[in-house]
């Protein structure tokens, strides 16, 4: 099956600041684009959008800049802030910076105060994507779905792509509420699911039936034509597991689906999406 990955963070500490990554983290290191194909082409995975890695504002257009080099970087979705009041400017610098390779933005908010996102600002910048075709990734925690279900109306022009199964808490709380209000965003035609992430919430020796419930429902729910997949490496990495263990288990997951519909999760959405 050929993927195209759709969140690979590439970090180097010795190039940019990521200011939540500190001594003794254990993505504190390099993660390079090397390292991860020599990983990923065995599984298949053909190219990537590169997900930004949350650096310091400051460096936002130079990892932008940076990641467009790399030839296997189909896409990139770019670090944003929509909150400020001279984005449009910021929004023409990240587009140049990424020499035609930015298919969207993301801004953390789970990072933030819920403020950040309910300000009107917030809604009316992210406006401005739609005329560039540009995708908007949602990463939130699993019980801010709801502002998730909010800047989707706002601006049902825009595709938002919810990442990591929106962040369900699979050691604590588990299925509920997570179940109804992941069913929630997904009624909503201009968001996709993104099956990726997941493994963050999950102790050491997770395996495919740990994620399963979790990958279903968002499949479920969202239908096989509004989901994609995407590593999270090398977050994912974490708590445990490797890209390897991550990609084989989604694969076991959805063994029962046709070959028409894994294709659709492990690339032909994303290239459609995000315009690959």
């Amino acid at each position: 099956m050929r993927i195209l990955d759709t969140h690979l963070h590439l970090i180097y500490p010795d190039r940019f600041t990521y200011e939540w990554i500190g001594p003794g983290h254990k993505l504190n290191k390099t993660w390079s684009y090397e390292a991860y194909f020599a990983e990923a082409e065995a599984l298949g995975i053909e190219a990537a959008l590169h997900m930004e890695v949350d650096v310091a504002e400051s460096d936002i257009l130079a990892e932008t800049a940076h990641v467009a080099a790399f030839p296997k970087i189909a896409g990139i979705i770019a670090a944003c802030r929509p909150e400020q009041d001279d984005f449009a400017g910021r929004l023409d610098a990240i587009l140049e910076a990424g020499n035609g390779k930015v298919r969207g933005l993301r801004r953390i908010l789970h990072e933030v105060p819920d403020d950040v996102s309910l300000a009107p600002i917030f809604a009316e910048n992210l406006q401005r994507l739609v005329p560039h075709n540009l995708t908007f990734d949602l990463c939130l925690r699993a019980d801010q779905l709801h502002l998730g279900v909010r800047l989707a109306k706002l601006v049902p022009e825009l595709t938002f792509v919810l990442d990591h199964c929106g962040n369900p808490d699979i050691n604590g709380l588990g299925l509920d509420p997570w179940r109804g209000a992941l069913a929630e965003v997904a009624a909503l035609p201009n968001v996709v699911g993104k099956v990726s992430g997941i493994v963050n919430h999950c102790d050491p020796g997770w395996t495919a039936e740990t994620l399963r419930p979790y990958v279903e429902h968002v499949i479920e729910s969202f239908g096989w034509d509004r989901v994609v997949f995407g590593s999270d490496h090398p977050v994912a990495t974490v708590t445990g597991g490797t890209l390897t263990d991550w990609v084989n288990a989604a694969r076991t997951i959805v063994s029962g689906a046709s070959e028409d519909e894994q294709a659709a999760l492990f690339r032909r959405n994303a290239e459609r999406i995000y315009r690959v």
